[in-house]
């Protein structure tokens, strides 16, 4: 609720300044970077897809983009490896997943950090292999963006209110041809 009441203040904000136009208001880049600190910084700050990407970006650019870039399969799960295993869930789930990072220049906040499936089917606890007897597939959370439109002066943005889904984990389901 909070978050909501954020950024329909900073809509209003929006609303009430910049160039009026037959289509909106427009701003130009010095609003629009007023407003991206404004509203990055207290209304997605409860979506961890939002403060996972400074993370992430560590991550890249540290000693660990070695490690992290080479789980891109499906892992097999050995009883030799399990005390190896971190304490994040993605690592040690049975439909593991990793992050990326998802950018969009037209699009309020630009980074979010998207789950993206290891794994076709999940792996099955007795053998640690994957098997297709279940399917992983992402968890979705519904997160509200602002989208930015180029005005007709092609030199200033106006904003529109959008709800996208951001893949947020993966989870084990029966497949559909069991139903």
């Amino acid at each position: 609720m909070n978050t909501i009441l954020v950024l329909l203040v900073v809509l209003f904000a929006c609303l009430t300044e910049g160039k009026q136009t037959r289509g909106g208001h427009c701003y130009d880049d010095n609003d629009l970077q007023k407003y991206k600190h404004f509203v990055g910084k207290h209304a997605w700050n409860n979506y961890p897809s939002f403060y996972m990407v400074k993370e992430l970006e560590q991550l890249e650019s540290g000693e660990n983009r070695q490690r992290r870039h080479t789980g891109h399969s499906c892992p097999n799960l050995v009883a030799s490896s399990i005390q190896q295993v971190t304490e994040d869930h993605n690592s040690r789930s049975i439909s593991p997943w990793r992050y990326t990072i998802d950018v969009d220049e037209n699009r309020l906040p630009m980074k979010l950090a998207f789950a993206e499936c290891l794994c076709s089917g999940c792996i099955d606890v007795r053998t640690g292999r994957e098997t297709d007897a279940v399917n992983s597939v992402t968890v979705n959370q519904t997160m509200m963006v602002l989208r930015r439109k180029q005005c007709s002066d092609q030199k200033t943005y106006a904003f529109q209110v959008e709800y996208i889904k951001v893949p947020v984990a993966c989870t084990c389901v029966l497949p559909k041809s069991h139903f």
